[in-house]
């Protein structure tokens, strides 16, 4: 219950912050959030689940995420914020939404479902993640970091990757 409340107070909080904050309404933006739901709801129409939809709160949470690592654009988690989250870095600029998806979404030749484990010396978290059954909403921003480098930052809602819970 308390952990609801803290997802309540801080999903209220970011709600009245970026209320009056313009949408994604760019062509750019948009084609982003295209690339993220079709990877993810890909992954996720595979495993027979209902596809995600965007969240712009969630996205915002994400690029203060995202922008907080400009400088250093190391894979650095946000604090507890009652998200699930993943992150994505990759060398150059020339890394897009899909990018980011199709790297998590390859995850999933290590996970094993049967076991409900990834493979020795494998991640499958960002994989499991994405295909969690609760998980209802995502959003995500991309930053180009000081070195030229790109970062990425997915959050969800509600999270997944509880230990001993099967993702689907």
């Amino acid at each position: 219950m308390a952990s609801l409340n803290k997802f309540l107070i801080t999903f209220t909080i970011l709600i009245l912050t970026f209320n009056n904050t313009p949408s994604h309404a760019n062509v750019k933006g948009r084609e982003f959030i295209n690339q993220i739901l079709q990877g993810h709801n890909d992954a996720r129409r595979v495993v027979g689940l209902a596809p995600l939809e965007w969240e712009p709160v969630l996205a915002k949470f994400a690029r203060i995420n995202s922008n907080g690592r400009r400088g250093d654009c190391e894979l650095v988690h946000s604090p507890d914020n009652g998200f699930g989250e993943n992150l994505f870095w990759g060398q150059g600029r020339g890394w897009s939404g899909s990018s980011a998806v199709a790297a998590w979404a390859d995850e999933k030749q290590y996970y094993d479902l049967g076991n409900n484990s990834c493979s020795s010396g494998q991640q499958c978290g960002h994989y499991t993640q994405m295909v969690w059954r609760r998980t209802k909403k995502v959003g995500c921003a991309k930053v180009a970091c000081d070195n030229g480098d790109t970062y990425i930052t997915c959050e969800y809602y509600p999270p997944g990757n509880y230990v001993g819970e099967r993702p689907y």
